[in-house]
């Protein structure tokens, strides 16, 4: 039986629930916000959940040296706003860029299980220069899709009704793209806004009501397809996060490219946010075919006081398997994680023959626990874990584009659907493939911009939830 990382969630699982902190489990997400209970007298009471939060950073931290000797909590009016000070210094270090933070574990157990959220359910991007907002991915299944708004439609103005509406050019004017997150309403079903659309079919104005859906992490329409192009067949996945329904489904796909003996592979995480460590293990399994048991997929490493529960994860072979000749990992400042976890697991292996496409990633070389508190509906999330490849290189803070071997850069063409060959990022994907010259992402910038393209970000709140740490952009 293969070790691995699972075997480390369920000991430290265990381990936490042992010692009345709750369960833990270990996940690649990252980010800032998630909802919180309102303080309560008694257990659950703000002083309370504070001084809970710090314990718990004090005993698992990964960088404890950062944390405060001593800081006065009574000022903080959030939990969440006594983690961020806490966390400040680790912050002005870029190594836990609000990482670290406080969420429900009914919500975000819903998300990790199921795919469970509420929303209008597509992706939205931002034009940064001329203040527009276009939708990047819709999903299946959601009010969106049934309304007809899909990738590369543009949302001209945002209201309640039709008589309030606001432009978006307006919206951002006056409070920046904050504006028109607060303008969308809250995530919560029922929620109807008027959205004037603009597509190749013209404009109208769409009434659109916010409802629970269960996310597809692989999109029946177009996640997983043979491309031909050239007289040459590449097998292309794309994976819109790492939560537990995307095992049947990465293994439907690669059983496929398994099958049609394809061996050139495009792995598009242009928009994967990341999640459970768990299934970027599986997906390092099914493109590990020709590695052995003995192979590292990748070290998890936590702070000296509780390096007994470091683990090195090995690649176990699947049936579904495959060994890839060459990879092209399709990435932008929206690919974080547990997606830069799998890019940086192939380095050693495939060297130039696996390529970032698109544009530089996010920079998450660490992960979190999560500890219970189950009584106030708490769950922690630390950064607890650093992950390193086969070669322990772990500190990409800045983006994978400054350790990949060959990155071609190339924008995000919401013209065309994902996963066409004639899309920019794809093209560019097929062409390293097959050979073809490219010009390389720069790495330096600003870092942890959430960036599709040249003019372009994933709208993201000020405060996001499970499902906007996850799958950025998502309302």
């Amino acid at each position: 039986m293969k070790a691995g990382r699972f075997g480390a969630l369920l000991s430290l699982v265990a381990m936490l629930s042992a010692c009345s902190s709750g369960g833990g489990t270990v996940t690649g997400g990252g980010g800032s916000g998630g909802s919180t209970p309102t303080p309560t007298s008694g257990a659950c009471s703000l002083a309370d959940r504070k001084s809970w939060v710090l314990a718990q950073m004090n005993e698992w931290y990964l960088f404890p040296e950062t944390l405060p000797a001593s800081l006065n909590a009574a000022p903080y009016t959030t939990v969440q706003d006594y983690i961020d000070a806490l966390t400040a210094t680790a912050r002005s270090q870029n190594k836990d860029r609000y990482f670290t933070y406080i969420t429900s574990i009914a919500e975000e157990d819903a998300y990790y299980n199921s795919g469970s959220s509420a929303g209008f359910g597509f992706r939205l991007s931002y034009d940064t220069i001329a203040r527009r907002v276009f939708v990047a991915e819709t999903f299946e299944g959601t009010p969106a899709l049934t309304a007809g708004i899909d990738r590369g439609a543009e949302i001209i103005a945002v209201g309640t009704s039709a008589g309030s509406l606001q432009t978006v050019s307006a919206l951002m004017a006056s409070g920046g793209s904050q504006a028109v997150v607060d303008a969308l309403g809250p995530t919560t079903a029922g929620t109807t806004r008027v959205l004037r659309v603009t597509n190749s079919a013209g404009t109208r104005d769409l009434t659109v009501s916010k409802a629970d859906y269960t996310l597809t992490p692989v999109s029946s329409r177009y996640g997983a397809q043979i491309i031909t192009d050239g007289g040459q067949q590449y097998g292309y996945v794309n994976l819109r996060t790492f939560i537990n329904t995307a095992d049947p489904a990465l293994r439907a796909a690669f059983a496929n490219f398994r099958a049609a003996g394809i061996t050139n592979i495009i792995v598009d995480f242009r928009y994967n946010g990341g999640g459970l460590v768990s299934i970027a293990e599986l997906m390092g399994d099914l493109l590990g075919r020709n590695r052995s048991t003995s192979d590292v997929f990748a070290y998890t490493t936590f702070r000296a006081s509780k390096s007994s529960n470091n683990q090195t994860d090995y690649f176990g072979v699947q049936s579904q398997s495959i060994a890839p000749t060459k990879i092209a990992f399709i990435g932008t400042g929206g690919t974080a994680s547990a997606s830069e976890l799998v890019i940086n697991a192939f380095i050693p292996y495939l060297g130039t023959n696996s390529a970032l496409i698109g544009t530089n990633t996010y920079g998450k070389p660490v992960g979190q626990i999560a500890i219970d508190r189950s009584a106030c509906d708490d769950r922690l999330r630390v950064i607890a874990f650093a992950v390193e490849n086969r070669d322990h290189q772990s500190a990409y803070y800045s983006g994978l584009a400054s350790i990949m071997p060959r990155t071609c850069r190339a924008g995000d063409d919401l013209t065309r659907p994902l996963g066409d060959p004639n899309e920019a990022s794809t093209r560019a994907a097929i062409d390293f493939l097959a050979g073809r010259s490219c010009t390389a992402i720069s790495s330096s910038g600003g870092i942890g911009v959430q960036s599709v393209g040249e003019r372009q970000e994933l709208l993201q709140p000020e405060r996001p939830g499970t499902l906007q740490r996850e799958v950025p952009g998502a309302f």
